[in-house]
């Protein structure tokens, strides 16, 4: 799977489809109004994120991909803001079409304690003119030979036209170029002959009119689509199901739900077709790109609004163990674990040769909130802390032995002689330390201070050390 989401690095991708704004509102609830029997939102802070098509290019630029769009906004600020949102990632924006007859779309939700509490949308939905229509493909045929496939995600606001998808399947079968698509609405007859189309359950049951209750019954539903939209292939996400993966040459198979804990599926759609249909454009075989797209919807869902995923979280998530993070990712982590309510824990050291003493502080750590966090010393930051011949078990090695552990949650590589950036990132509720220090000589104490956390001195274990554990061993087992 590293070899296949290696190649995302090296693909380009044209995402085209309804372009979006997602507006958050964070805060608490404490009371109810005096004026009518609603929850009164105190707003803490508030967040744009891009949705839609938008989203989904977003994902694309995570895990490593060239990326440009083709999509409608409104002729409006909002319009502009995406855009820019979009530039700023890097992303081609010259395909986006201006519609003044309309508004950009914008969904506005209102979230407290990991709830979303109400959701506010502007929008129109009317098909797409047959002169901007006549724009859009102008531009797929000018620029579409840059790009190794298309991915189509319709969110049924009239960019995705019968007629614009009928042009955009029969370019992509003359250029011999993928389109993959995340359909939206009951009229399926538009995608015929794309490449891949990947609805969920509950559009698939819609779109078939058939009951789907089982297995069986999502497997004939499916074939049946496949066959009467002649399509090469066929993705049902069937949430805590799994998903659903058939052929045209009549293979199939059915992969669980990999989510650990699901916060909010919002966006899980467009991250399952960002890494599919990246994959796909690559040349990655099919099952293999379901696999991993199921694994990058199982890391968002932990995920509180609309977000994105990158490779090594998919890896690390696939390995079954929460094992080595990077700081952005780490950062990105921590930020939906703080809006999702929770109270996190971080602490951090060389953990070399891991003993009792190390077990019993960590197992204490964790106690102290709902997420340990654990930063882990590299092995070039260990030699400078302890010398040379440390460590003794190398940095990788030694986070996975740490993942392993029940009391750890996830852990993250410094490579600094002191964790001071990574805990400014992190913004713990809590900071642990062993009680052989005071709270004033513990890094990273004034920074708890500042944002109302706090540290706490975990008591060691006596005779317990990495050093001692050396010592014993060149004395061969004597002392």
């Amino acid at each position: 799977m590293q070899d296949a989401l290696n190649r995302l690095a090296h693909t380009r991708v044209l995402v085209l489809g309804d372009l979006m704004v997602d507006r958050y509102r964070w805060g608490e609830v404490e009371r109810i109004s005096p004026e009518a029997p609603v929850p009164v939102v105190r707003i803490l802070r508030e967040e744009t994120r891009l949705g839609g098509a938008a989203n989904v290019a977003h994902n694309l630029v995570a895990l490593g991909c060239t990326v440009a769009v083709c999509g409608l906004v409104g002729d409006d600020a909002v319009g502009g803001e995406v855009a820019g949102l979009l530039e700023g990632l890097g992303v081609a924006t010259e395909g986006i079409v201006r519609d003044p007859s309309r508004p950009t779309t914008e969904k506005q939700r209102v979230m407290a304690h990991n709830q979303q509490m109400l959701r506010c949308d502007r929008e129109a939905s009317h098909p797409l003119g047959p002169e901007l229509a006549t724009r859009v493909m102008a531009y797929v045929k000018a620029r579409g030979g840059d790009f190794g496939g298309i991915i189509v995600s319709d969110y049924g606001k009239g960019m995705v036209s019968p007629a614009l998808m009928g042009d955009l399947v029969a370019y992509g079968h003359e250029r011999g170029v993928p389109v993959i698509c995340d359909p939206k609405g009951l009229d399926y007859g538009k995608y015929r002959g794309a490449a891949c189309i990947t609805p969920n359950e509950h559009e698939t049951a819609a779109v078939t009119r058939r009951a789907i209750a089982g297995e069986d019954d999502a497997l004939s539903a499916g074939r049946e689509l496949l066959a009467d939209l002649a399509l090469e292939a066929l993705c049902v996400t069937r949430g805590a199901r799994g998903v659903l993966a058939l052929t045209a040459a009549g293979e199939h198979a059915f992969l669980p739900a990999r989510a650990r804990e699901v916060f909010d599926v919002t966006g899980a759609g467009d991250t399952f077709i960002s890494v599919f249909g990246g994959l796909r454009i690559a040349g990655v075989p099919f099952f293999e790109c379901v696999q991993a797209a199921n694994l990058a919807a199982g890391v968002v869902v932990g995920k509180v609004g609309t977000a994105t995923v990158s490779v090594s979280e998919i890896l690390n998530f696939g390995e079954g163990a929460r094992r080595l993070y990077t700081r952005h990712d780490i950062g990105a982590l921590a930020e939906s674990l703080h809006a999702a309510g929770k109270r996190i824990v971080f602490t951090n050291g060389c953990f070399d040769l891991l003993h009792a003493g190390h077990i019993q502080y960590l197992q204490a750590s964790r106690a102290q909130g709902d997420v340990l966090i654990v930063g882990l010393n590299s092995d070039a930051s260990v030699r400078r802390l302890k010398g040379e011949g440390r460590p003794v078990i190398g940095e990788e090695d030694r986070a996975h032995l740490l993942g392993a552990l029940a009391a750890v949650d996830h852990v993250v590589l410094f490579e600094e002689d002191t964790p001071l950036e990574l805990i400014r990132t992190i913004r713990p509720d809590v900071l642990t330390k062993g009680a052989d220090y005071t709270v004033e000589t513990v890094v990273g104490h004034e920074l708890l201070a500042g944002w109302g956390g706090e540290v706490r001195l975990i008591p060691l274990k006596a005779d317990r050390s990495t050093s001692g554990i050396i010592d014993r061993i060149v004395k061969g087992g004597k002392g």
